[in-house]
């Protein structure tokens, strides 16, 4: 069982002692050799992001602070090209790493335009090519790995409702998952009344060239947003919300000519964008600073990714607008050809309503003027003056379009405008001024990831807010920005050059927790999230729960500087790493694995983990079960005690039931103390390159009850790949698996194993295994049975000849789970020792049935079965078997990786089947 609390980027190991606590009930205490596995591997991944980063190993990127093209001088400079836009572009996409992010930082970082991503969902019914994380859980690490791109792209994320259910390979079956096209559209169109976008820019056509559904149905429904948008009867509930309809200008869609296409036809595209250019302050090309961000996807593969110097084209085509026909051109140079962007330009929004605010054109050549003056001053200090003096122009003005009897779309336009460049003025400023303002929780550094302080319901901690600058600052006052109920007291200043202040602060009982705000009851099956906070919505995250600002005056001008507050912890390479304050539970409770398979015919008591971690030291409670009322318990219950903070301990209770018949049950545990009830668990999920957020899961365990005969004295041994839990579900089976490590293959005696898995993308992930291959075929040919899970890397696996017999892999796949299935050897014994095998056993899997089929075999393979979406041809290389020598050689593509942990009965007895390799 894996600690609650910390999401690592690969397969755990644990290595537990055992100690008697809690007034002497069994208790396993964690060993940290735990943690120094998990470590090995969080620094094997960023050692393998360094080297393709081209950064010293051991030299990582901050997950949270700026990157240093936004600090000092190069971060001034920045800032002074987005104040002389007021450009607003948003681009739509399916999945992370779907972006452009070429284009998005050229637009962001290059011509200063104000820039919005949105993505459809958060992949979290992709593959996981680092870890076993699969589902919700890598939704929440996708979208931690997409803001790290952001960061380098230099945009706002924003996300819709709809869920990554999988490959799709139609918008049709995409839209249907989905529940139709309204509660996407309607998230999008949102966001575009929320960001108010000059252009929208769909990322792919719309068409079929966009290969997978979702990316087909995401230029769909941004094509529809475009009008929707502007529409006050679309989505009125909106409007009542506040929000006004807005209508952008331009629509544009790319896939016109493929990824990087070196040319293109001049029919099909509007707009060719050099994303291949280099900028001197980011020291490199926009391709090429967006890959350093795209990196950090890692469970997208995206570690290895670079781009050589050089150009690099992009395609867009113009679809529909708003603007004049004698303003549209068939090619174009730039997205806002033909939109004044300019600052002055503002009071021409407001058309006839230009004489309601007669000072307005004046106000915003004056702020102009001072950032002009900014951009010519000799040093950083220098443009100070004038950023400030830019500052309170803005801020005037401002007030005077709030007093104004502008009518309210007219006014609502500009204030947004000016907010925008109230907050960049003020960022450029502290730039100027080299202001260093920061607030961090008072307690111990946490001696890992998962160790760092949280804020806990009904208990108090102490804030340190901290401030510096390069010139003299007036009245520093500090004040914090906490949720309702929350309460603070000042209790230590110390004025000076570095101003120090001291808050204790009150966290409520009844104080949210930092999680996400949405779920999913099924995430196996449901298409669609829940939102459980709609003030959130379409945020990649809740906002930081506390945050802290300082307002201080320069020479009569006041400023304002604003932060995150943050706790202290030690990075894997010993360094100090920080991350925003969060609020979690006095305990946290998980049952792991999330869910268990029984034979039908099991006669022992099963064994049920909890794992306990405490955030309060000296509290007690008492743990118990809830299982089904036919069902018995032992011990009924356990007494709990915290001793320190972060401590997780675990607890063992015997369960069992009186009868079993195939079908599912749940086992909750619940801890009761100080009168509160606590049935649910998180965990830390973050890496070393990424920010932190947090997964919450009931502590529930599914239980699958399976009619399933299991061989006796069936001994496997299994080789991970990347990461599955299907070793986990056959050892709940009742089988002896043992985990093999790739690189002790060539030592290992595998005469006794009477069947050797592959784990999924094994060959991928596992370099040793090609260099031991022969060693495996060996095996088969000497007796054994070998099968082999599906890999990605087609080119890399036909080139490596790894099967005995020629067959080529291929990227075909069924994606409807529901697709029929037809036994094409039904006298196999794959079918009938030791259980038999119909087409019943094909009923209720999840998501799909299987990935990177066989397209063509050697004729001593024999296909077993055959499927195929919706309109297209039978696939038949799903499941091959082949006699090698005396053994039994089985490839199988089938998606039992999903179907094992989600107790599939049908998939669970054809997997036992295949292992027999009878």
């Amino acid at each position: 069982m894996r600690k609650p609390g910390f999401v690592p980027v690969g397969p755990p190991e644990r290595d537990a002692g055992t100690s008697r606590c809690a007034e002497g009930n069994p208790v396993q205490k964690w060993s940290m050799r735990a943690a120094t596995r998990i470590a090995i591997g969080v620094a094997a991944v960023l050692t393998l992001l360094a080297l393709a980063a081209g950064q010293p190993v051991g030299q990582k990127p901050s997950p949270v602070e700026p990157l240093p093209q936004d600090t000092g001088t190069a971060g001034l400079k920045q800032m002074l090209r987005r104040l002389n836009t007021t450009a607003r572009l948003m681009q739509v996409v399916a999945h992370p790493d779907d972006e452009d992010g070429g284009m998005l930082t050229l637009e962001s970082r290059g011509k200063g335009a104000n820039v919005t991503l949105l993505t459809l969902n958060r992949g979290e019914g992709g593959q996981n090519k680092v870890g076993s994380n699969l589902f919700d859980v890598l939704g929440v690490l996708r979208t931690l790995e997409l803001t790290a791109s952001d960061r380098y792209y230099g945009v706002h994320q924003r996300f819709t409702r709809v869920a990554d259910f999988g490959f799709s390979k139609s918008p049709e079956e995409t839209f249907q998952k989905w529940q139709g096209h309204d509660i996407a559209l309607a998230d999008i169109v949102r966001v575009i009344r929320t960001f108010r976008p000059d252009v929208l820019v769909a990322r792919f056509s719309g068409t079929d060239r966009d290969g997978h559904g979702h990316h087909q149905a995401s230029s769909i429904l941004t094509r529809e947003a475009f009008r929707a948008a502007a529409d006050p009867n679309r989505f009125p509930e909106q409007i009542q919300e506040g929000l006004l309809p807005w209508q952008a200008k331009k629509l544009y869609v790319g896939n016109v000519c493929g990824f990087f296409a070196p040319s293109c036809a001049d029919e099909n595209y509007t707009l060719k964008l050099n994303t291949g250019k280099p900028d001197p302050q980011l020291g490199m090309s926009y391709i090429q600073f967006a890959m350093e961000g795209l990196r950090h996807q890692l469970s997208q593969g995206a570690g290895g990714w670079s781009v050589e110097p050089g150009d690099r084209f992009t395609y867009y085509k113009l679809v529909d607008s708003v603007m004049p026909a004698s303003q549209q051109k068939d090619h174009e140079k730039d997205f806002f050809d033909g939109i004044d962007t300019s600052l002055v330009g503002l009071s021409a929004r407001l058309g006839g309503e230009e004489a309601k605010i007669p000072a307005a054109k004046s106000a915003l050549q004056k702020t102009q003027d001072e950032i002009n003056k900014a951009e010519a001053a000799h040093d950083a200090n220098s443009a100070a003056g004038p950023l400030l003096s830019a500052l309170l122009a803005v801020r005037r003005l401002a007030r005077e379009v709030k007093a104004s009897a502008v009518s309210a779309p007219a006014k609502e336009d500009l204030l947004l405008e000016l907010q925008t460049k109230e907050e960049q003025l003020q960022q450029a400023v502290n730039l100027a001024l080299e202001i260093q303002f920061q607030v961090t929780a008072d307690a111990p550094i946490g001696k890992d990831p998962e160790d760092a302080f949280v804020a806990v319901p009904g208990q108090s901690f102490r804030l340190i807010a901290e401030l510096t600058a390069t010139w003299r600052i007036e009245k520093p006052e500090v004040g914090l920005e906490m949720p309702a109920g929350w309460k603070s007291k000042l209790v230590e200043h110390s004025p000076g050059s570095r101003s120090r202040w001291i808050f204790e602060v009150a966290v409520p009982a009844d104080a949210q927790y930092s999680r996400p705000y949405w779920h999913r009851a099924d995430p196996e099956r449901d298409a669609v999230n829940t939102i459980d906070d709609p003030a959130f919505a379409t945020l990649p995250f809740p906002p930081p729960i506390l945050k802290a600002h300082v307002a201080y005056a320069v020479e009569g001008k006041e400023g304002l500087g604003r932060t995150v507050a943050m706790v202290k912890y030690k990075a894997q390479d010993g360094s100090i790493a920080e991350r925003a304050l969060a609020v979690a539970p006095a305990f946290s409770v998980a049952l792991e694995p999330g869910g268990q398979v029984i034979p039908e015919d099991i006669r022992n008591p099963s064994v049920v983990k909890v794992a306990v971690q405490c955030n309060v030291p000296g509290t007690r409670g008492t743990l118990h079960l809830q299982v089904p009322d036919d069902w018995h318990v032992e011990p009924a219950q356990l007494p709990e005690e915290c001793h320190a903070r972060s401590e997780t301990q675990e607890f063992q209770f015997k369960v069992a039931p009186t009868s079993l018949q195939q079908g599912s049950a749940e086992i909750r545990a619940v801890l009761d103390s100080n009168g509160r009830r606590y049935s649910e668990g998180y965990s830390v999920v973050t890496r070393e390159d990424l920010d932190t957020f947090y997964y919450y899961q009931p502590a529930v365990q599914r239980v699958s009850v399976v009619e399933v005969k299991v061989p006796t004295n069936l001994k496997v041994g299994y080789i991970m790949g990347a990461g599955d839990d299907i070793p986990t579900v056959l050892r709940q089976l009742g089988i002896d698996v043992t985990l093999i490590p790739a690189e002790k293959l060539a030592s290992e005696d595998l005469s006794q194993y009477k069947t050797i898995v592959l784990g999924i993308r094994a060959y991928d992930t596992q370099k040793d295994l090609a260099t031991n291959n022969k060693k495996l075929l060996d095996y088969v040919s000497n007796g054994g049975t070998l099968v082999v899970q599906y890999n990605t890397g087609v080119g890399d696996f036909n080139s490596g000849h790894f099967t005995p017999y020629p067959a080529q892999l291929s990227r075909a796949r069924v994606s409807v789970e529901e697709a029929p299935v037809e036994i094409l050897a039904p006298d196999d014994a794959i079918f009938h020792s030791p259980n038999q095998i119909s087409g019943r056993d094909f009923d209720g899997w999840v998501q799909e049935r299987g990935l990177y089929f066989m397209d063509s075999w050697d004729e001593r393979f024999t296909p077993l079965l055959s499927c195929h979406d919706p309109g297209e041809a039978p696939q038949k290389g799903g499941l091959l078997k082949a006699q090698y020598g005396k053994g039994t050689y089985i490839y199988a593509a089938y998606a039992f990786f999903r179907q094992l942990p989600a107790g599939v009965p049908g998939a669970i007895r054809l997997y036992v089947n295949l292992l027999a390799g009878r």
